[in-house]
């Protein structure tokens, strides 16, 4: 069974939920992001959504936008990502899941891409920026290799194809709390347990929230309704923040806010965002 299906059937069978946090891979430098994986994971991540630095993200907002390229302009490629990565899976129990832009994917050459990432020990792929109908042979790639692909759902998709969608994704549909980009809010949409609702009647796939999900409160609002809580932003602001207070400084301080997070897990009983 691939980690991601492992990892999610355990918490479904102990009734838990996940947290998902999302890092730049090499922001600040690789180094810094290999001692971050085991910071994360102890904090209680137990997926880790690991993004791969891109000259035009199409979903990202101006955070996670400046992380990326921070780690571009210090010449980080893919090849030493998924370098890093083989080095430190067998630390690792949490899951690894590879985001980045089908760019990216062609450039290497999408049967090598999945094989390079299988064996690195990259356990799935999120490419935001491949459409359903454009994504059936990189999914079959990924199928092939026991690695999960999971697509990304918008407030906007109609039921319908929300439902191909979630069809065609495994391991977790990623659903998106909100239209737009990436980045911090003070609250989340009041109709998104209706549309997680919803979603369940169409796929029995773990669903998880990313978009705006920042604080321990939103995290506890999210798991109260869905199986994972995704962040990005929030953590990738904090390692802005402290980049130039050195690598203890920094992971400490990431440690402490995925910490922080982690004790929203329990959710928030009767909040129907």
């Amino acid at each position: 069974m691939n980690r991601i299906d492992s990892i999610f059937a355990d918490l479904r069978r102990r009734g838990a939920k996940a947290l998902m946090p999302y890092l730049t891979v090499g922001d600040p430098d690789l180094a810094t992001t290999r001692q971050l994986l085991p910071a994360i994971e102890k904090a209680g991540a137990a997926v880790c959504e690991l993004g791969l630095p891109f000259s035009d993200p199409i979903a990202d907002g101006p955070v996670i936008q400046a992380s990326m390229n921070y780690a571009l302009e210090r010449g980080l490629r893919v090849r030493q990502i998924l370098d890093a990565v083989s080095q430190d899976r067998p630390k690792l129990k949490m899951g690894l899941v590879a985001m980045g832009s089908y760019t990216l994917v062609h450039k290497v050459g999408p049967a090598q891409f999945v094989r390079d990432a299988k064996a690195a020990g990259i356990d799935g792929l999120i490419i935001p920026d491949l459409p359903l109908e454009e994504s059936s042979a990189l999914r079959d790639l990924a199928g092939a290799q026991g690695l999960i692909f999971s697509m990304l759902i918008a407030p906007t998709t109609p039921i319908e194809r929300a439902e191909k969608i979630a069809k065609a994704s495994s391991g977790f549909v990623y659903l998106l709390s909100r239209g737009g980009i990436t980045g911090e809010r003070t609250a989340l949409p009041p109709d998104l347990g209706q549309r997680v609702q919803r979603l369940r009647q169409v796929t029995d796939l773990p669903i998880t929230v990313g978009f705006g999900v920042s604080t321990a409160e939103q995290v506890g609002q999210v798991v109260g309704v869905a199986d994972a809580a995704i962040v990005g932003s929030a953590i990738m602001r904090r390692v802005a923040e402290f980049r130039e207070k050195g690598s203890p400084a920094l992971v400490a301080e990431v440690g402490r806010f995925v910490g922080e997070l982690a004790s929203g897990l329990t959710g928030v009983p009767g909040v129907k965002v």
